[in-house]
């Protein structure tokens, strides 16, 4: 019998960036504009941004595959999500990406409780790629590679 894991992990990231609430939201609803800033050269992308709707990254290892539960436009962004290797899930979680106007500026905090499942992944490798993520959506927002 093999032996199996669960850690519980739960983190908080926020970042403010400057730009209205509309541009930031608008980075994560257009298909083009996420692609740039949350997929790699190496893979595919999809995106049906709408409650029920799903996004896929495939890279040549891991897929990281998300249903949106709930979008309040310029407000809120809620989805589960796994990252699996193959037919192995390695993480389930769920995020939450709060937006919040401040002085012209777009405050976005970011909440993702996940279960990590037999080692595959560590919870801190997962939030330093969600870090680097979001600082990738900064570089987006200021007309950055790509944009």
């Amino acid at each position: 019998m093999t032996e199996h894991s669960v850690v519980h992990s739960t983190f908080s990231l926020e970042r403010t960036y400057d730009r209205p609430v509309a541009q930031v939201f608008a980075a994560w609803a257009d298909p083009i504009a996420k692609a740039r800033w949350f997929s790699s050269p190496d893979a595919q992308h999809q995106l049906d941004f709408r409650v029920g709707g799903r996004e896929v990254v495939s890279g040549p290892v891991l897929t990281f595959e998300s249903w949106y539960q709930e979008i309040v436009p310029d407000q809120r962004i809620i989805y589960t999500s796994t990252l699996s290797e193959g037919n192995i899930v390695a993480t389930v979680s769920i995020t939450t990406v709060e937006l919040t106007h401040v002085s012209g500026r777009t405050r976005l905090l970011l909440t993702e409780s996940g279960a990590f499942l037999d080692s595959r992944e560590q919870p801190n490798w997962r939030e330093q790629g969600t870090s680097t993520w979001l600082d990738a959506l900064g570089t987006e927002l200021q007309g950055g590679p790509g944009s």
